[in-house]
C-alpha cells in the first residue's frame, strides 16, 4: 500500500477540492449560457421577428421598398436592443430567485411583472415595425405575402394574422 505524509493528503484534498469547484463553475456557466441562448422561444422574440427574408426575397421589392423596409428593420432593432437586453437581464434574476432555498414570493411576483412590461413594449415596437412593412408593400406584394399561408410571411409569433 501507498503511505502518504500529511502533507501530500492535504495537497490531494486540495486539489480535489479546486477541480471540484471548477466543475461546479462550468456546470453554472453552461446552463446560464444554454438558458440565454434559448432567448425568444415560447414568446416569439426574436431580432429579426417580423417579415421572413426569405420570403421577401420573393415579393420584387423595388430599391425603394428595399431600402424603408432595411430603415424599420434597422430602427427596431436599435430601439429593441437594450430592451432585449434588460429583459434577458429580469430574466436571469428572475431565475435566481427562483433557485433560493426560500424563493420570495412577492420578489418573483414583482420581478416576472416587470419581464412582462418590457416583453410587451417589445411586442409593441414589433407590431409598428410589421405595420411600417406592410404598408410599403403593394396590394399585389400583399396578396403573394398572404399567398404563403399562416406563419410563413412572419417569422414565428404571428402565424399569418392579417
Amino acid at each position: 500500500m501507498m503511505n502518504l505524509t500529511r502533507k501530500q493528503v492535504i495537497n490531494m484534498k486540495k486539489l480535489v477540492m479546486t477541480l471540484f469547484a471548477v466543475i461546479v463553475v462550468i456546470a453554472f456557466a453552461a446552463s446560464a449560457l444554454a438558458f440565454r441562448q434559448g432567448w425568444g422561444r415560447g414568446n416569439g422574440l426574436k431580432p429579426y421577428d417580423g417579415f421572413d427574408p426569405a420570403v421577401l426575397s420573393q415579393l420584387n421589392l423595388t430599391v425603394e421598398q428595399a431600402t424603408e423596409i432595411n430603415f424599420f428593420r434597422d430602427t427596431f432593432l436599435k430601439d429593441t436592443n437594450r430592451l432585449r437586453d434588460v429583459m434577458f437581464s429580469k430574466r436571469d434574476d428572475l431565475r435566481l430567485l427562483w433557485l433560493q432555498q426560500s424563493p420570495d414570493q412577492e420578489k418573483i411576483l414583482a420581478m416576472q411583472k416587470e419581464v412582462s412590461v418590457l416583453r410587451n413594449q417589445i411586442k409593441e415596437k414589433r407590431d409598428v415595425y410589421r405595420l411600417n412593412v406592410y404598408n410599403v408593400l403593394t396590394p399585389e406584394q400583399k396578396e403573394k405575402l398572404k399567398s404563403y399561408g399562416p406563419g410563413r410571411g412572419f417569422r414565428q409569433g404571428m402565424r399569418g394574422n392579417w
